[in-house]
């Protein structure tokens, strides 16, 4: 019998690769997007970017700032498209819970890594993190360099 292959493109939609080298990370989430119809269709055109983006609990809820989701020129006259509004973020009580006790007694700040499809829904990737040092980044840097140099040297041999 025939096995199904499995597709191999990537369910990314947009990357915030900042993240990972201005913080270290802790424990990550993965939340829903409360979206309207402009924003999904400008999604699947890949017109989304959350570079820029961060996360704020207020109330007990969680939101995104700062992402842009850039509407279609086909965009329909009767809505106003607003690229960079504020959208919800749904995630378990116990999660959220978890994610405000973090920030409010450890110091911890909440990140946004990735946007992707899971299924036919838009999810987003968060982070607990803690802001690094000048001197810490220095440091992920060598090492990095120097991960990269072993390889090499390996591969040559």
């Amino acid at each position: 019998m025939g096995k199904k292959k499995k597709k191999t493109s990537s369910n990314t939609i947009a990357q915030n690769k900042r993240a990972r080298h201005d913080y270290s990370l802790e424990g990550d989430f993965e939340a829903g997007l409360v979206l309207e119809g402009w924003e999904v269709k400008s999604i699947r055109a890949g017109k989304a970017q959350i570079s820029e983006a961060y996360i704020q609990l207020i109330n007990g809820e969680a939101f995104l700032y700062g992402a842009v989701i850039t509407p279609l020129i086909q965009a329909s006259s009767h809505v106003s498209p607003e690229q960079q509004r504020s959208r919800k973020l749904l995630l378990h009580a116990a999660e959220l819970s978890r994610l405000v006790g973090a920030v409010e007694r450890k110091g911890y700040t909440v990140v946004p890594l990735s946007l992707y499809w899971k299924g036919s829904r838009v999810k987003l990737k968060i982070a607990l993190a803690k802001g690094k040092h000048q001197y810490d980044k220095r440091a992920a840097e060598k090492e990095k360099d120097w991960n990269r140099d072993k390889a090499r040297i390996a591969k040559m041999k």
